[in-house]
């Protein structure tokens, strides 16, 4: 992430914040301003010189949204939902 611009990183950002929200609301049953809070503190904005600055970033946000909603193994309590769904990847 180091090479980034900030205009980047940001954007990336949002992105995902974008992402997780929208799982949060279709998936775990929350109404949209409980979504954007959960999102802004799954993806807290990073200064340029936080030492892993966009590490959260390495798993995609539908990962972390199942991750909040059915626990940290929720892969086999629910492998269905192991990849993320066509809408969701229809996201842009």
């Amino acid at each position: 992430m180091a090479d980034w611009t900030e205009d980047e990183y940001v954007r990336y950002l949002q992105d995902e914040r974008r992402r997780y929200a929208w799982v949060r609301q279709r998936h775990g049953n929350l109404d949209a301003v409980q979504a954007e809070i959960a999102a802004a503190h799954r993806y807290p904005f990073e200064a340029v010189e936080a030492p892993h600055r966009g590490l959260v970033f390495h798993d995609e946000a539908w990962h972390w949204a199942m991750r909040d909603i059915h626990g940290d193994r929720y892969w086999i309590s629910h492998p269905h939902l192991v990849e993320p769904s066509a809408e969701y990847e229809a996201l842009d």
